[in-house]
């Protein structure tokens, strides 16, 4: 099969873009054309696009990653990084899958190796099949497992939940919380102020600038792609969540925050809250699966992980894939990175 491997596109090519993605068993908003949109909205965010052709001019196999940055001149050098999420997505029956697989990936490496420390995989099903490709290239993989809610039934999957859930989400709304779809961008900066107070504190990881989940609820505000919930108290935005996804598909959990320790006292759990409207918005339209984007290590005791678990679901580890292109850099990162956590804790 001949195949040719690009990475400019044109308006013609994006409602190809979008079917094959919405077409493939595994794909999902995370790959489309509205994710490339939401990257390229985003301060020291850069898209990368990568896709086949055969014979006959359509799409064999896509990845869209994304090189993120942080803000600030010596944070930029220690922070480049390329995110693969939820792909590469190849045509089912392809018979030249494999060679797709390395076509994509090798490209992909060419592009960004010189722009980003490492490259990150974070598959939402298994690539396994391909880690002989990984491996040919450069990637390792580590375990990593990740939680998945069947929301094809909703009294199904209220019924997976944990009595103490079902209570917390009955006595948040009886003490006053609410769950609310945004309708200004004042409100998704104060969901942002409570995301970044988290991110600094506990955390302790990168957080998209806030140009990131502006764009995204305007380019939400039609009820596609997905959705931000907020929770709200007393017309406080107290919690809230970012849940990309599209109709028919999968719903993912990309950002949830809460102000749990402060409203415990008052039977109030904005996280939890949050957390059930995506699941509960999933499985009254035609999602058939949340997917909690992540729930640590195998075999090591994670907090976030017991506090998901409760929701129902089930757990696989399809891992990451990683590439590290400079290790020396990337050392160094690792070390200002630990030794700024360990700081942030005194």
């Amino acid at each position: 099969m001949k195949l040719k491997v690009k990475t400019d596109f044109d308006n013609a090519f994006i409602s190809q873009w979008d079917a094959f993605v919405r077409a493939h068993p595994d794909g999902s908003v995370l790959q489309s054309h509205f994710c490339y949109q939401l990257f390229q909205s985003t301060l020291n965010f850069d898209p990368v696009l990568i896709y086949c052709l055969n014979e006959q001019d359509a799409i064999a196999g896509l990845l869209l990653g994304v090189v993120i940055r942080e803000e600030g001149r010596l944070k930029k050098s220690f922070s480049s990084r390329t995110v693969v999420y939820s792909g590469p997505l190849i045509m089912d029956g392809a018979g030249a899958k494999q060679e797709v697989f390395n076509l994509l990936l090798r490209r992909l490496v060419e592009e960004v190796k010189h722009r980003s420390i490492f490259i990150q995989f974070r598959p939402s099903c298994d690539l396994s099949v391909f880690q002989p490709g990984f491996e040919r290239l450069g990637f390792h993989h580590t375990p990593r497992l990740n939680l998945l809610v069947d929301t094809t039934d909703r009294e199904r999957v209220k019924h997976e939940m944990s009595a103490s859930r079902l209570r917390q989400i009955k006595q948040s709304i009886k003490n006053g919380a609410e769950i609310i779809v945004p309708d200004k961008v004042s409100q998704i900066d104060e969901f942002y102020l409570l995301l970044s107070d988290l991110y600094r504190h506990k955390v302790k990881k990168p957080l998209p600038d806030r140009s990131f989940f502006r764009a995204f609820f305007e380019a939400t505000r039609d009820g596609n792609n997905g959705h931000i919930f907020l929770i709200r108290h007393q017309q406080r935005i107290i919690g809230g969540i970012m849940a990309p996804g599209f109709t028919g598909n999968t719903l993912f959990e990309w950002y949830v925050c809460g102000l749990d320790e402060e409203y415990r006292s008052r039977h109030i759990y904005p996280s939890v809250l949050a957390t059930w409207a995506a699941i509960d918005y999933a499985a009254g339209n035609n999602f058939y699966r949340f997917d909690f984007m992540g729930v640590g290590k195998p075999g090591v005791p994670y907090g976030v992980r017991d506090f998901k678990m409760r929701f129902g679901g089930t757990v696989v580890s399809y891992g990451r894939y990683i590439r590290i292109n400079n290790k020396f850099l990337y050392t160094l990162a690792e070390l200002g990175y630990n030794v700024l956590s360990l700081m942030k804790r005194v």
